[in-house]
């Protein structure tokens, strides 16, 4: 039912899919990257509307850093 449905501002909290982190790493990527990957994933979709390439750019790096990762590629 609709009116069951609340919305509010809040942050997104949560495990990360055990599963889909066990089919990265049966895949060779081992378990930081794997991690690092499926939450780079889900910050992308908010960083997909940056359209300021420069901004973009500066954004990735602050994530892989904060993740302890490197990403591997330039926009």
């Amino acid at each position: 039912f609709a009116d069951d449905v609340r919305c509010s501002h809040g942050c997104t909290i949560g495990q990360l899919d055990k599963e889909a982190l066990f089919y990265l790493q049966a895949r060779g990527i081992p378990k930081k990257e794997a991690s690092a990957l499926m939450m780079y994933a889900f910050a992308n979709n908010v960083l997909e509307s940056v359209r300021i390439k420069e901004l973009k750019q500066r954004i990735n790096k602050l994530i892989a850093k904060k993740l302890g990762v490197s990403l591997g590629f330039e926009l």
